[in-house]
């Protein structure tokens, strides 16, 4: 088969490999197209250590080749029984196991579910990673209710994307940051109320405020974690996916605890979370946002892309 991998020194190569062996339990997926996503340039620049070379890609849709079903990937390997973290031993696809970024892969029959239906190849590879990391956020642990405001800082990534329209289809008004007022006006046209221009404005949890009360941020850059303390009411809650921005903060301690708020993490999703996701799928109108979509000889490109934070929604990979 053809895949690109992750060699020494950052070079990505596309290449003959072998053709995947399933395990026990396991089975093969030729693959239609896969989605990109952040961590991939984690993998290939070597801030997520590997062995090499390594197939990385965590996203990914196609046809299982045992049964002819048309499947979409859940990436996280091993979670575990318990909802409020992962077991140990927990993996994401694409590193140290390699992914999407190929034209079969072997993977536990646990890990594959029903394509929905109404779903394109690329959009059906778009959503897992970044869908179920939006949803976990908003719903397990930010548990986020009909009526209440959510900010998410960041327009125009895979998960913010999918922040505003899960939120807006459960009732909830959503607000957003960017440094583009393009990428806020886009946000608007996905559901969201409205939106701060950090870049151009001085304070802007204090902007934010000012379009009301914040129940719940969802922060994906890390070292913004006191600005988003500052944005949230008393009482609020604050839900840390990333680390985009820096990995170490400082904290003011009595303002966290004289407003009684709280601060969570939070990384991907459970299989049972990928469950709940699929079925708000079937209720949803909107659909994933795909910002391109290019060859998977090509993947050098369409990282390139994403790297550059320019991308509105998911990159895409086509494949078969």
């Amino acid at each position: 088969m053809h895949a690109v991998r992750v060699h020494e020194n950052a070079a990505l190569v596309y290449e003959e490999v072998p053709d995947p062996e399933p395990g026990r339990g396991e089975a093969v997926v030729e693959l239609k197209a896969a989605g990109l996503n952040r961590r991939d340039l984690l993998v290939r620049s070597g801030i997520y250590p590997f062995p090499l070379p390594l197939i990385p890609g965590s996203d990914g849709a196609g046809v299982r080749r045992d049964t002819g079903e048309e499947v979409v990937i859940f990436c996280g390997l091993g979670w575990g029984e318990r909802e409020d973290a992962p077991a140990a031993g927990f993996e994401v696809l694409g590193g140290p196991r390699d992914g999407t970024y190929a034209e079969l892969i072997s993977l536990p029959e646990e890990n594959l579910f029903p394509k929905p239906a109404a779903l394109s190849w690329e959009e059906a590879a778009a959503f897992p990673l970044a869908a179920v990391t939006a949803y976990r956020g908003l719903f397990t642990r930010g548990q986020l209710q009909a009526g209440e405001t959510v900010l998410v800082l960041g327009a125009g990534s895979g998960v913010s994307t999918f922040v505003v329209q899960l939120a807006v289809q459960a009732g909830a008004r959503v607000l957003v940051t960017s440094s583009s007022d393009d990428k806020i006006a886009r946000a608007k046209e996905l559901g969201a109320h409205g939106g701060v221009n950090y870049a151009t404005t001085e304070d802007w949890p204090a902007a934010v405020a000012d379009l009301g009360p914040v129940d719940l941020v969802l922060d994906s850059v890390g070292s913004t974690w006191q600005q988003s303390l500052d944005a949230v009411r008393p009482g609020g809650r604050v839900v840390v996916f990333g680390g985009t921005g820096g990995t170490e903060v400082t904290l003011q301690v009595r303002p966290f605890y004289f407003k009684q708020q709280s601060l969570y993490g939070t990384q991907l999703g459970s299989p049972r979370d990928f469950e709940a996701l699929l079925r708000m799928l079937e209720d949803a109108i909107w659909r994933p946002v795909i910002d391109s979509v290019t060859p998977l000889a090509e993947a050098e490109k369409a990282l390139a892309r994403m790297e550059t934070g320019q991308h509105f929604g998911k990159v895409v990979l086509s494949i078969g």
